[in-house]
């Protein structure tokens, strides 16, 4: 690969990573799916947890509750490019969490974090040449309840 075309397999890995976090927080969490190749996962190998296909992510990550407030702070994202078609990337976050939001404009108070920890992820790029999340892999060394995205 020459170099712009590296940066541009970067920059494209480094845009799952935040579109996915935004999806959660601000969008429709559900949709997260798409954002995985049809056999892409995730998982949470403390209490083995495992979700393997789109369909299954979107039951998992549509089943957020409605009354979930929360924010993901994204950073330390580092992507290495394997080849033409493959990356990974290590990725940081911080999670703000609250349940039982009434869906007010109003500020709530803020807490600490809830969870700090990082992401593990593989990347393939589609027929299509899209860049997509094959697996992602959440490591909790910070955590109170167990993540449920």
């Amino acid at each position: 690969m020459d170099p712009l075309e590296r940066l541009l397999a970067e920059r494209a890995c480094e845009r799952l990573i935040l579109d996915f976090v935004h999806r959660l927080d601000l969008g429709e969490p559900g949709s997260v799916a798409e954002l995985f190749t049809e056999d892409g996962s995730w998982e949470w190998p403390v209490d083995g947890r495992r979700f393997v296909g789109r369909d299954a992510l979107r039951k998992y990550f549509g089943s957020r509750p409605d009354d979930r407030l929360s924010r993901r702070l994204m950073s330390n994202v580092l992507v290495t490019v394997a080849s033409s078609d493959t990356a990974t990337a290590t990725s940081y976050f911080t999670t703000y969490r609250i349940d039982g939001h009434d869906g007010g404009t109003a500020p709530v108070p803020s807490g600490p974090p809830i969870q700090v920890g990082h992401y593990e992820d593989t990347f393939r790029r589609s027929a299509d040449g899209a860049w997509l999340l094959a697996s992602r892999v959440l490591h909790l060394p910070f955590g109170g309840p167990t993540p449920r995205q």
